[in-house]
């Protein structure tokens, strides 16, 4: 009885059953998983997601017929026009003169011939261009080998940075970016090749007289230039110099003449016996604004909205990476961006209560046929507006006020004299600047002076950047020469300004100002002081100074005026339109010179890249006009054929207001 009642009695109990416990144990277990599931695992998730659709995309686009996205374009927009070299070709044009290509301000390609231990593995592995995987992989090595020495502005000690040779040093600035590939394929089309055709690459970060100290690069230019005119028939080369490479082509035929050892020795009759044209695509002659903005604060008008839509992001120190601040200290020992400083200070740019371009209102979007471009354009041009425009002679202004306050009621105290204090976070910041040693003493002085002309940036970078500007004098002048017959103009420091230096005694030979327009270009700045900044850079472009109105030139802090969204037509066009115009003290022999803008049409849609009519100023090197006319100089052609001047924008009205003696 008792053995019954203790086998009744579970009868009343629940006993445990092995599934459920099986269960449980799997579903703690499930659940444990997804806890430990974390952020990193999405990220790597959706990093792996991308790249599968990138490749799956990659694939498909290298298995298509080459002419697919043609076809796909042509049924879209209809029937493509030929490319210039396509339909030269029909013409009969073949190769004459050769062509020597002058790459601008970091569109060249560097690579590594010497390098520190964290730089293993990539001897002749470029640090600039190609893919630029060594940024991601080793930042700081990357950094270190991409800056030069802040004494010298040349190479650190075991560190050898040098140019890529041939055509592939700038026919590609990243796998898909054009910069001379297009013009070099319809060059091809009529008969041009290597043997034709030269890339004088140079390293851009060097001061121009230095590119020739330490790898004789001038020299280089010279001797392949004259090897190409012998092999030639003696046809003389076709120059066609881009954005930076414009000023330094000009400081090469101030050196190619001028007598050893400081020039080349190649006599005064050098360039009229080996250069038909220069075609100046994008010339900055009398710098870029956008300049200034990147030695004082190392941004411009895309990183200022960045910073603001991103706010501490590119302040931040991540992972002990304050982005601005080595962009900064690296961009800092570049010399060569000092070229790019304005030039001709308030008789060229305005001053306080005056500019060129006074008036001036940003035009609206244009029809694409070329003549429906001409009559809209008048329709927009630079008007007499009874409201003062101050803002464009003011390159850099604190304060909104500042920028519209007649100049009576400026209050400034002078920068030049204040003294420097320290800054407390000097001796814990990873990365030294300039600003560090200047301190918010000296910060404060920059604020307070309120307002900065062309004729006083130099004196505020050599307030803000003593080391960079020391080196930079040595180099670059930026003034308006009194007498050019002064022996002091024969020194290398000159040859680089157009407005200090004479064009060679060649009146056979051609110059062309090459340059888009129709977008928003930077030219001047709304700034504000960070009271606090710390380790950051003290001065910042201030992304609330906006006005609202459709005809305001004022977005984000940033005055716009007409130009290819880098070099303001001002810059490009006026010594073509009346600086070298006949013969002038620049131009004593009176070499032609000729305007030819290219009005900004962006792509009908994206199958079309980056369109065959943009005027933008690394686009513009696909444009068909462009390059059409080029081709035309090369095979032959002259000014006549060409059509000479083809004009959309102000600049011979803006050039007239320029009071420069000639």
């Amino acid at each position: 009885m008792s053995l019954l009642r203790r086998r009744k009695a579970p009868e009343n109990e629940i006993e445990p059953k092995p599934d459920v416990e099986e269960d449980d144990k799997k579903k703690i277990k499930k659940n444990a998983t997804a806890q430990k599931w974390s952020c990193i695992d999405s990220c790597c998730w959706f990093v792996g997601c991308i790249c599968c659709v990138w490749w799956i995309l990659l694939f498909l686009y290298n298995a298509m017929p080459a002419s697919f996205p043609q076809y796909v374009t042509e049924k879209i927009t209809g029937p493509l026009p030929d490319p210039p070299g396509v339909k030269l070709q029909k013409e009969g044009l073949k190769a004459k003169h050769p062509v020597v290509f002058i790459p601008g301000i970091v569109t060249c390609g560097l690579e590594l011939w010497e390098g520190h231990q964290c730089a293993e593995g990539l001897f002749r592995k470029r640090l600039w261009g190609g893919t630029f995987g060594e940024v991601y992989k080793r930042p700081l090595c990357w950094l270190d080998h991409m800056t030069l020495d802040n004494e010298t502005g040349m190479d650190p000690p075991g560190i050898r940075v040098r140019p890529v040779s041939g055509l592939v040093a700038a026919d590609y600035f990243a796998p898909g970016y054009f910069v001379w590939a297009v013009l070099i394929a319809n060059l091809a089309r009529i008969g041009y090749e290597e043997k034709t055709m030269y890339m004088a690459a140079y390293d851009w970060r060097l001061s121009f007289q230095n590119t020739e100290v330490r790898d004789q690069t001038l020299s280089r230019i010279k001797s392949n230039i004259e090897l190409m005119v012998a092999t030639s028939g003696g046809k003389k080369a076709v120059i066609v110099p881009h954005s930076m490479g414009v000023v330094y082509f000009l400081h090469f035929m101030k050196w190619v003449e001028a007598p050893a050892p400081m020039g080349g020795g190649g006599g005064p009759d050098w360039c009229a016996k080996h250069i038909k044209a220069v075609m100046n695509i994008g010339g900055p002659f009398l710098g870029v604004p956008k300049s200034i903005a990147g030695v004082f604060s190392a941004e411009a008008r895309d990183i200022a909205v960045a910073r603001a839509l991103t706010p501490g992001v590119l302040d931040a120190d991540l992972f002990h990476f304050q982005t601005l601040e080595h962009i900064m200290k690296m961009s800092r020992t570049w010399d060569a961006t000092l070229s790019m400083i304005p030039r001709g200070g308030e008789t060229i740019w305005g001053g306080l209560d005056w500019s060129p371009e006074e008036g001036y209102s940003p035009c609206k979007s244009k029809p694409r046929d070329d003549a429906a471009q001409i009559s809209a354009h008048h329709e927009n041009r630079t008007t007499d507006s009874k409201e003062k425009y101050y803002s464009y002679g003011r390159f850099i202004s604190f304060g909104k006020d500042a920028v519209k306050a007649h100049p009576s009621d400026l209050k400034r105290i002078d920068f030049r004299g204040a003294v420097k204090g320290s800054n407390v976070a000097n001796n814990t910041c990873d990365v030294w600047n300039e600003y560090l040693d200047m301190g918010v003493s000296g910060a404060k002085a920059v604020e307070e002076y309120k307002v900065y002309t062309a004729g006083e940036i130099v004196d505020l970078l050599n307030f803000v950047a003593p080391k960079m500007m020391a080196r930079g004098s040595a180099h670059f002048s930026y003034g308006i020469a009194d007498d050019l017959d002064d022996p002091k103009y024969s020194h290398y420091k000159y040859w680089s300004n157009p407005l200090e230096t004479k064009l060679p005694n060649a009146p056979d030979m051609e110059i062309y100002s090459l340059y888009g327009v129709g977008i928003e270009t930077e030219r001047a700045y709304v700034y504000k002081r960070i009271p606090t900044a710390g380790c950051n850079i003290p001065f910042q472009i201030d992304t609330s100074a906006d006005e609202k109105d459709e005809g305001s030139c004022l977005k984000a802090g940033v005055y716009t005026v007409d130009g290819d969204e880098t070099v303001p037509a001002l810059s490009a066009g006026f010594m073509c339109a009346k600086g070298w115009r006949g013969k002038t003290r620049f131009n004593p022999s009176g070499v032609r010179t000729y305007v030819r803008e290219y009005y900004h049409a962006p792509p009908a849609n994206l199958l079309e890249g980056r369109g065959t009519q943009s005027g933008a100023h690394v686009d513009m090197m696909g444009n068909f006009a462009l390059i059409e006319d080029i081709m035309r100089v090369a095979a032959g052609g002259t000014s006549e054929d060409l059509g000479g001047d083809r004009v959309y924008s102000d600049i011979f009205k803006w050039s007239e207001k320029i009071n420069l003696r000639l």
